[in-house]
């Protein structure tokens, strides 16, 4: 059974009279990727302070493995334009980095070929893939993701949902992420938890996305294309659940829970 990384135990968080969460458990386990989705304002992004303990918890508490080391992707990068800062030297910036560790980090989101590129003319994907790069290089074995495709065109949000999946099964950690890209993320996704200021509905994406909860929120229409279903070529057929049924045919197929 995969380790337990962290688990988010009967958390609530109250601000004045308001009640912004209520109940949450969420459990995190290595190898395992978890999205976290939901409405604007349903406390996605406080339930990421929370686990970040960046926030205090109402009532509940999070349990963190003593193993535990988080690598946090936030959703922008805010740098001044009129600052000469290479992207090599904001790796270096990071506490404690190896800066032998650098390049091969590069490398491992695909963009090496700009180690000595100014920061600020990067474009949206290149700029994802070095916070990426950046949350890597504590060697984490979670990756904390807020909204890791944000200003991403769709070919490229594909792409980096690949790689993050690819990255997993390289360093075995665990992926807990914030995304509202539904019809895409849930192609790179195990757990789907659907929040707003509980937990409305949990389970695999196809379990989610047939949950009455989840159709309530985000309505019929958005539901049934909330599965990434998109034309690629392979060797192997899926049944309706996504698993392989026949092997040796190569040919154009949909296909709703793993991209290739």
């Amino acid at each position: 059974m995969s380790t337990r990384l962290a688990e988010l135990k009967d958390i609530g968080i109250r601000f004045g009279d308001r009640q912004l969460l209520s109940n949450i458990n969420i459990t995190l386990h290595q190898g395992e990727i978890v999205t976290l989705i939901g409405p604007n304002g349903s406390g996605k992004s406080t339930l990421i302070r929370t686990l970040l303990d960046l926030q205090q918890p109402s009532s509940g508490s999070v349990i963190r493995h003593n193993t535990l080391r988080i690598g946090y992707m936030p959703q922008k990068l805010h740098i001044d334009p009129t600052l000469p800062l290479t992207v090599k030297h904001f790796l270096g910036l990071v506490r404690g980095v190896n800066k032998k560790d650098i390049t091969p980090t590069l490398n491992k989101v695909g963009i090496p070929h700009l180690e000595n590129s100014q920061v600020h003319v990067l474009s949206g994907g290149e700029t994802q893939r070095l916070l990426l790069a950046r949350a890597l290089l504590n060697r984490p074995n979670l990756l904390v993701l807020d909204e890791p495709v944000q200003g991403v065109d769709v070919n490229g949000q594909i792409e980096l949902y690949g790689l993050i999946a690819t990255i997993r099964d390289e360093l075995n950690c665990g992926v807990f992420m914030i995304s509202h890209d539904l019809h895409l993320v849930m192609a790179q996704t195990d757990t789907v938890v659907c929040v707003n200021q509980h937990v409305c509905c949990s389970g695999s994406p196809q379990q989610v996305k047939d949950h009455p909860a989840y159709r309530a929120l985000f309505g019929v229409s958005g539901a049934d294309a909330s599965l990434a279903i998109y034309a690629h070529h392979h060797d192997h057929v899926h049944d309706d659940s996504g698993e392989v049924v026949e092997e040796g045919h190569v040919h154009s197929s949909s296909c709703k829970h793993h991209a290739h």
